[in-house]
């Protein structure tokens, strides 16, 4: 009896160590700007968990005027748009809250599940890390700078 309690306790530990998280699913749209980048984003995670994400972004782009932002946030919603269909799906290791690589340490994405609130997470070379929250969308659009 002794034995058989001990493998029940066993059992019950393992199956709460291998617990499967269930990753969002949904599209998102997000953009973020300041005198040092300037960036949009569309993110895509199937059922399944693949994840596809797109984020052209322009570094230092200074204090454009309001014409030369135009211009920049056209730029950037092109790019976007245009380069959608050749962005391949990836997989990433999900905790219930944080993306990560396969194998990585530094977090691709962040989810609140209880806010239902996304976050990517952008490295712009020795730069800081930029965390931009994710509005969801159903649909993608070709201005991603317009609220949604």
């Amino acid at each position: 009896m002794r034995r058989f309690a001990i493998l029940l306790i066993a059992v019950f530990v393992l199956a709460g160590c291998s617990k499967s998280h269930q990753v969002p699913s949904g599209r998102w749209i997000g953009h973020y700007e300041s005198s040092s980048v300037m960036v949009v984003a569309w993110l895509e995670i199937t059922p399944d968990g693949d994840v596809r994400v797109s984020a052209p972004d322009i570094l230092d782009p200074g204090e454009p005027s309001d014409e030369l932002r135009e211009t920049a946030h056209k730029r950037l919603a092109d790019e976007l748009y245009d380069g959608w269909g050749s962005v391949p799906s990836r997989r990433y290791e999900f905790n219930g809250h944080i993306f990560r690589k396969p194998g990585g340490f530094a977090p691709q994405m962040e989810w609140n599940p209880g806010t239902k609130q996304m976050k990517v997470v952008f490295y712009f070379g020795m730069q800081r890390s930029i965390r931009i929250t994710m509005t969801p969308v159903k649909d993608f659009t070709e201005d991603p700078w317009l609220p949604q």
